[in-house]
């Protein structure tokens, strides 16, 4: 059986495969000098924060989020296992105010997850970013809630994404993370997490309270695969003639 282990770093195991080639590089760089990548060229900001497995909680990952706004009400952020240029594209998050949240089904807001305590208890924060700069955004960020599916299960050593997509949960109050996983990061990051704490005491959650469907419902969540009939060509409609 494999270990679990908390990953809080981009130095796991290397990918396997033959270094990019020269050639390779020249392609690229030519293509990228007339292309435009409009999608991720919107991402304006990082946020640093820890999820954990949605069936299991002692497995846990520092995860590095690149965030777009798609609008004043939602944003789309690109998941890596750390923030420099060799981290490994682990998995992505939609982000919601708490109206959007309130219109989804019941079954579904079972998959999302508050940011309330994230935030106020200081584990989610800007990298480099001032505090009282940070703090503007993250008021809001508090009052929002957050879906996200991860890969790359890195905390166990994969050295490629295998499996299927794990569904994952954020902080929800004191002691549910590593504490030696927190303190690397306040060293490496140069942050305090216990000061931003402070620092964001007057911050509220969602307007509602948290919903008690949210956060998994108070439960384990875990996606499994199952074989289902597929429908013979025949049976699609046609629609062009």
């Amino acid at each position: 059986m494999e270990k679990a282990v908390h990953s809080s770093t981009t130095s796991g195991p290397a990918v396997p495969g033959e270094v990019t080639k020269t050639g390779t590089a020249i392609i690229d760089t030519a293509a990228s000098a007339v292309q435009s990548f409009a999608p991720v060229n919107q991402i304006h900001q990082h946020l640093c924060a820890f999820h954990f497995y949605a069936h299991d909680m002692t497995r846990q990952v520092e995860a590095h989020h690149f965030c777009s706004h798609v609008n004043e009400e939602m944003r789309q952020c690109l998941i890596y296992d750390g923030p420099d240029a060799n981290a490994r594209l682990i998995g992505l998050e939609y982000i919601v105010t708490e109206k959007l949240f309130m219109t989804l089904p019941d079954e579904e807001k079972k998959l999302w997850h508050s940011h309330e305590w994230e935030v106020k208890g200081g584990f989610l924060f800007m990298p480099s970013v001032p505090g009282p700069i940070q703090r503007q955004d993250l008021d809001k960020v508090a009052k929002t809630y957050g879906k996200v599916f991860h890969f790359w299960q890195v905390d166990l050593g994969h050295e490629l994404p295998i499996g299927l997509p794990n569904v994952m949960m954020a902080v929800t109050r004191d002691g549910q993370l590593f504490h030696e996983m927190i303190q690397e990061a306040e060293k490496r990051f140069g942050v305090s997490i216990e000061g931003e704490r402070d620092s964001r005491a007057s911050m509220t959650g969602p307007e509602l309270g948290i919903h008690p469907l949210a956060n998994g419902g108070g439960k384990g969540l875990k996606l499994e695969l199952r074989e289902v009939d597929i429908k013979p060509v025949e049976s699609v409609a046609k629609v062009f003639v």
